[in-house]
């Protein structure tokens, strides 16, 4: 184990003040970004355990995501050593719950084995549920999507209200005068009045009901029931004598009492957040429960912690200036540990495609001049990336547990271990194939109703004979899925291994062969089931400390050796009698818990959506496409975020402006080393392009002497120094410069723009057209084939031509011995850029462009011209052999020559 007494000399004062803070005394540590909170919080964990002598089993530390609990149990493991990081009750607010729920479950009205239903069993439970609203709604001219019932009753929920709650509110709406209502909302919309409000409190009293009748819970019903045990039931948290929460700018008013009911015995609290990066006010997070736990907690003290170990100095200061704007924000700073670094680079656009294969190009010329490996922040890139051959992931993604191979081997576990639960039952009757039709699943559904027990409890019966008006036929169809189901059913009542479990199910039902038969990526999705045996390993071999098990108090009885996986077929008898090996008291100790190894593996698979597998470990090498909101918590050495840009930051939905401001901090802050903005002067919308502006956090930010060079339009050329400095910050050896020198090489032979040819030059250059035939007062537009569009401003140096977003202008055009048409660029470090214009009936004309890089006082500018006439404005050696490029021309002409 490491040693605590040096690791706590490591810390700042600031942190080694909030590890050290008396116990009794409640906290809020408000940490910035890149702040070492995680190690904070750690920290804090083993001092109450090691020099405070709390017992480990009688602190409760809640993250926010899987991902936070595992790396916060790692850090403690290394800390204070397996045996005591494994009683520290650690997880989510909703594996919290689940935890207690199991074993307090009848105090709340719920059985034990009750099953959490994910979000796409609640879709279609919510679907089947609107059909009998679907004439009065299209009678009143209504929509009502199951997204937007479900985000209704998602919202309502987070407030703690039952659907009786909700219906009350309704109507208590509905008898307000405008004014009044105006009033009792704060002025906010909410769309829960009149009739459709009324629907509304009604499709939520019949999910309720669905959801009982089929002993599940949804996510929000974890947080729900579990506020209500810990309210009403001291003795389920009188074992808690100091809680910790991560993320506490995220909590709703749910998970904001679960921790009061929790720390109700001692009122001792440690919390950690960062009001600056609170993003999920949609989501129902109360920002204001900061300044409500100081209310509740008067003795609250707050430690800001404010030295930032991520990024850059020049990403520290943009990110610090665009949040600064909000004039109500807490006044906190971040100094930045690392050296100033590149600034943050902004570009602009005339369209999201060209934005697009701006970030794959630079993508690639940062990987060579740089010799650093890193990942990227974006949405519309994904294509560009492709086309680029540039590997990439879709961070959040199609997650593991939500692939159809999973969701039906967990359906079948669910419905052994939850005979109720009816979307288990509808998934896999019929998987694979029996020839069951959809009829005569309906009547077995009906029949079901109408007895009052479960659609598996019909079969069953069927089977057994005890329905003497089914036909043979369909009773024969069945035989072997009630034979399944009941031999699984005994062995997990058995305390057999969940891993062995799966094995015995897909081998007794064919699963492989019938992939094969209707899946033409089988070999993959089999692999998939076989990762899910390694996941039940896991669970297994590493006991209660493991995933959500972690979450139990230590019992010898859920250390389980992991069953090797069986390679040959064998017969339904072998893998019933192979089933008897496991102890006897074990299984016995369980059953008296009521917590199977199945049931602890089935919470596990439900509320491990945020871990990764192995598979998608291995694609951190990627590129990475992200939402900014998937990408809290995260980090990378290179960031681009695109659309910055009205209608995107803010968005057009947002309630709250301040939130949205905050958003793309928190997406900047996600950067080490590098970081890019971009934009675009137009977005395809609903089929046409509509004008956007810059963001106004950033805009304001550009206009304004002191922080317009907190970025620039120079793509960085990274140096010798601002590679060490990238180095330093992503933690990484610095690229030998031999290696350097060969990619960058490498890189030069095949740059190219996406609208070029293969073979062309890959330049950052900003051109200026113009043509005698030309009027002066065109209006420049975009052309599909090339980079960009002139922005219709005349050449500020005197010269031909139209302006294109340059810095530092050709003090005169270049020369050329035969062209009526003058083509002038200036060079930076970057990609081409070819400006082509057109209007309305004009007509194309291929160009064959020469292009020449000179050096003439310190400035590297490109020369091209028409039929390798062109000559440099001043005698100067060619740094590059020539090039040729096509590029078609739509201009206003008359009758022009082609050139």
């Amino acid at each position: 184990m490491a040693n605590i007494n040096e690791l706590l000399e490591e810390l700042n004062p600031a942190q080694l003040k909030a590890v050290q803070h008396p116990p009794q005394i409640p906290l809020q540590i408000l940490a910035g970004p890149g702040s070492g909170k995680t190690k904070v919080l750690t920290m804090r964990i083993a001092y109450l355990i090691t020099y405070c002598h709390l017992p480990p089993s009688s602190i409760c530390a809640v993250t926010f995501t899987n991902k936070a609990a595992n790396e916060m149990r790692e850090r403690l493991y290394k800390l204070l050593g397996k045996d005591r990081t494994s009683q520290i009750k650690m997880g989510t607010f909703h594996a919290l719950c689940a935890m207690f729920l199991r074993r307090y479950s009848k105090t709340v009205g719920l059985d034990g084995n009750f099953t959490v239903c994910d979000a796409d069993e609640s879709k279609k439970m919510i679907a089947k549920l609107l059909k009998p609203y679907k004439e009065l709604l299209t009678e009143k001219n209504m929509t009502l999507t199951e997204n937007g019932a479900l985000g209704f009753i998602s919202k309502v929920k987070a407030k703690g209200w039952t659907a009786d709650d909700a219906r009350r509110y309704v109507e208590e709406m509905n008898a307000l005068t405008p004014q009044e209502r105006f009033v009792r909302t704060m002025g906010k919309f909410e769309p829960w009045e009149g009739e459709f409000g009324l629907i509304l409190a009604s499709v939520y009293k019949d999910y309720e009901k669905s959801l009982r009748e089929a002993n599940s819970v949804d996510f929000d019903d974890l947080l729900m029931f579990g506020v209500k045990l810990f309210a009403k039931h001291a003795k389920a948290s009188s074992w808690c004598r100091h809680v910790l929460v991560d993320e506490f700018q995220d909590t709703n008013n749910m998970q904001y009492d679960l921790m009061v009911y929790i720390a109700r015995a001692s009122q001792c609290v440690t919390i950690v957040g960062d009001p600056d990066q609170s993003i999920y006010g949609w989501r129902s997070a109360e920002i204001a429960n900061l300044g409500k736990m100081q209310q509740d907690f008067p003795a609250t003290q707050q430690i800001y912690l404010e030295q930032n170990y991520r990024s850059t100095g020049s990403i520290l200061a943009l990110s610090l200036a665009i949040v600064s704007q909000d004039k109500g924000r807490i006044q906190k700073t971040l100094r930045a540990s690392h050296a100033q670094g590149p600034p943050p680079v902004l570009r602009i656009f005339p369209i999201e495609q060209v934005e697009a294969a701006f970030i794959a190009a630079e993508i690639k010329r940062l990987v060579a001049f740089s010799g650093v490996r890193f990942n990227s922040l974006s949405r519309a890139i994904e294509s560009a990336l492709q086309k680029e051959s540039i590997p990439n992931r879709v961070l959040a993604g199609h997650k593991f547990f939500e692939r159809m191979e999973i969701k039906d081997v967990l359906a079948y576990l669910q419905l052994v271990d939850n005979p109720q639960y009816v979307p288990a039952f509808l998934r896999v009757v019929n998987v694979p194939s029996r020839a069951v039709g959809v009829k005569t699943i309906n009547e077995i559904t009906l029949r079901a109703q109408q007895l009052k027990i479960s659609p598996l409890k019909v079969v069953e019966r069927i089977v057994d004979g005890k329905i003497p008006d089914t036909k043979p036929p369909v009773k024969k169809k069945l035989a072997s899925f009630v034979h399944t189901i009941r031999i699984l059913r005994r062995h997990a009542n058995g305390g057999i291994a969940p891993s062995k479990l799966i094995n015995a199910l897909v081998d007794s039902i064919n699963y492989k062969e019938h992939l094969i038969k209707t899946q033409p990526d089988a070999d993959s999705r089999w692999d998939n089931v076989q990762e899910l045996v390694n996941f039940a390993s896991e669970v297994e071999q590493n006991g209660p400390e493991d995933l959500v098990r972690r979450m139990f108090e230590a019992d010898e009885a859920l250390h389980e050796d992991v069953p090797e996986n069986r390679d040959g077929e064998e017969s339904q008898d072998d893998w019933e009698d192979g089933m008897h090996d496991f102890d006897g008291d074990q299984a016995e100790g369980l059953r008296a818990s009521g917590d199977t190894p199945l049931r602890l593996f089935l919470q596990a698979s439900m509320l491990s959506s945020d871990t990764e597998t192995p598979e998608e470990e291995k694609s951190k090498e990627k590129v990475t496409i992200s939402t900014c909101h998937a990408a809290k918590g995260l980090e990378w050495p290179v960031v681009m975020i695109p659309a910055v840009q009205s209608g995107v930051f803010p968005s057009t939905r947002a309630e709250d402006v301040d939130e949205e401001r905050r958003l793309l901090y928190v997406a900047c802050t996600r950067a080490k080393g590098l970081l890019y903005l971009t934009h675009t002067t137009a977005r395809m919308m609903s089929g046409e392009f509509v004008p956007t502006h810059m963001s106004d956090f950033i805009g304001s930010l550009r206009d304004k002497k002191e922080t317009r060079d907190l970025f620039t339009e120079t793509l960085p050329s990274l140096p010798q120094p601002d590679r060490k400095t990238i180095a330093t910050v992503t933690g990484r050896s610095l690229p030998d410069e031999a290696e350097v020198a060969r990619r960058v090489s490498e890189y030069a032979k095949t740059a190219r723009h996406p609208a070029w040819g293969d073979n062309a030059p890959f330049r950052e250059t900003t051109m200026y057209t113009m043509d005698e035939d030309v009027v002066a007062n065109w209006t420049p537009q975009s052309f599909p084939s090339v980079p960009l569009k002139t922005s219709g401003e005349r050449n500020p140096a005197g010269g031909p031509g139209y302006r294109q977003d340059t810095v530092q202008p050709v003090s005169g055009p270049a020369a050329f011995s035969s062209s009526s048409s003058l083509l002038t660029t200036t060079q930076r470090a970057g990609v081409n850029t070819l400006i082509c214009t057109t209007t309305t009936d004009g007509w194309s004309v291929q160009l064959k462009i020469c292009c020449r890089q000179v050096h003439k006082q310190g400035v590297w500018r490109t020369a091209f011209d028409a039929g390798n006439q062109g000559k440099a404005n001043a005698s100067s050696s060619v740094s590059e052999p020539e090039h040729a490029l096509t590029a078609t021309v739509i201009g206003p002409l008359n009758e022009r020559r082609a050139h």
